[in-house]
């Protein structure tokens, strides 16, 4: 409204100065034509009236006299040219004009013999202020041309601007008086409308998809307002629909990822069972004077694995992703060696700066990180490579124990990189499955990080470190 009414004053005063001009024109126009009929009138009374044969060469002896005369009666500068455009007599005084007065242009001459009303107005802008000068043709009685009439005019546009500016002046406190009726009715109308949006505003931020959402129950004066309204009611009733099904597919999506991480995690125990069989029944000596104590290792590297497992099954009955922390006073120097044990892969290394790293944390879930671990970095060497090598070592760095474990297995492509902690990233050839994930989250639940290195064709190198304490 507001913009409407800023245009339509600026499209009035444009026209209104446009009509202002128009109207000087033709007022300056008319009054030359005037002032020109009125001069020939006392031009032939003259020339009727005179005792000098009417010729040419007799026009200044004739107005000798008589042109200030005329000039002073009608307040206007009157000059007579001869036939050809020399000056003849002007009622400019002697002394302001010039002793070679200038000729009329030839063009001009043409112009008034060949229009039909004998007469041509020059117009002319000089320093910004327009001069027109009239041409016509001053005849006798019988018509005969005797010479050109020429009337400077000076167009003077006081009168015209001063009503215009007064007309304009006059205009911008109307529309200004108008601004403020449409600024305060705006305001009025706004305020009145943004009521109920406010309303709806404040229900819309508090509308989520996690809650029950109240409807607005609120009847508007605007007909706009109320579809308004009417759509948000709507959208609460479809959304709390859509909530109920989400949640449904969110937990159907749970179980069935839960399914997916108990499937892995029971996986994980039975590789090393399987290898601790089998080793068991490749190097049993029941003739070695150490039979029992190597019975006893692998009875309890078997009783902890099925432990893990236990663990994962009762955590699964509870709904909870991981077992329960067991924390435990543990050497970690010692846990990390004895995981190892169940590998018989002759190429896996370990190294130990101290004998000694005293930490508390759950002895089950530490194993369960460094099988995992080593597990992955044998799948990343190749079958067909010569050289195979993985190095686990443990060592104190300020008050944290860091665990590493490297290999010279293919590595890890850039492209899967920011991935490999996804739940359910996996790729064959680097070995990286689930159990990251949830390594992972084992070693945040106890304050410590998870980082890795790793060049393509190179190998990788992955590093644990958690918090310790020495007793």
């Amino acid at each position: 409204m507001i913009v409407l009414i800023v245009v339509a004053s600026f499209l009035l005063a444009s026209i209104s100065i446009i009509q202002f001009k128009n109207e000087a024109k033709e007022y300056h126009q008319e009054r030359l034509e005037r002032k020109e009929n009125a001069v020939k009138e006392h031009i032939n009374y003259v020339l009727s009236t005179t005792t000098y044969p009417l010729k040419t060469a007799n026009l200044d002896l004739i107005f000798k006299d008589k042109i200030h005369e005329l000039a002073q009666i009608h307040k206007i500068e009157i000059n007579i040219y001869s036939l050809d455009g020399k000056l003849l007599k002007s009622s400019k005084e002697s002394f302001a004009v010039d002793k070679v007065a200038p000729p009329i242009p030839e063009y001009i001459l043409k112009l008034v013999r060949s229009s039909i009303e004998k007469r041509f107005v020059d117009i002319k802008t000089i320093d910004g202020v327009k001069n027109r000068s009239s041409y016509s043709l001053i005849k006798d009685e019988k018509f005969k041309p005797l010479g050109i009439l020429n009337l400077p005019y000076l167009e003077d546009d006081g009168y015209y601007d001063n009503e215009l500016n007064t007309f304009l002046i006059r205009l911008s406190q109307v529309y200004s008086f108008m601004l403020i009726v449409a600024f305060g009715l705006a305001y009025f109308l706004s305020t009145y409308i943004t009521k109920s949006l406010k309303t709806i505003s404040d229900k819309l931020e508090e509308t989520n998809l996690d809650q029950k959402n109240e409807k607005i129950v609120l009847e508007a004066n605007s007909k706009e307002v109320n579809f308004l309204i009417k759509a948000y009611n709507g959208m609460v009733d479809k959304l709390e629909t859509s909530a109920i099904k989400l949640a449904q597919s969110e937990r159907e999506e749970a179980w069935r990822e839960m399914a997916k991480q108990v499937a892995h995690e029971i996986k994980n125990p039975l590789t090393p069972m399987r290898l601790t069989v089998q080793s068991f029944q490749r190097k049993f000596d029941p003739t070695a004077p150490d039979v029992k104590q190597k019975l006893n290792d692998y009875s309890e590297t078997l009783i902890q694995q099925i432990d893990t497992m236990t663990a994962v099954a009762s955590a699964f009955s509870n709904f909870a992703s991981m077992p329960a922390q067991q924390n435990e006073t543990l050497n970690v120097v010692e846990v990390v060696e004895l995981a190892l044990d169940i590998f018989n892969e002759d190429y896996i290394v370990f190294e130990s700066e101290e004998e000694e790293i005293i930490s508390k944390m759950d002895r089950t879930q530490l194993i369960r990180v460094i099988t995992n671990l080593v597990k992955n970095a044998t799948q990343a060497i190749p079958e067909s490579q010569f050289h195979k090598s993985i190095v686990v070592t443990v060592k104190r760095i300020d008050d944290d124990v860091e665990i590493a474990v490297k290999d010279n297995g293919i590595g890890i492509q850039k492209q899967d990189i920011s991935r490999i902690f996804e739940p359910k990233f996996t790729t064959k050839t680097s070995g990286m499955g689930l159990g990251l994930g949830i390594i992972k989250n084992i070693i945040e639940n106890y304050k410590g990080t998870i980082t890795f290195e790793s060049t393509y064709g190179k190998g990788t190198t992955f590093r644990v470190s958690l918090p310790i304490t020495n007793s």
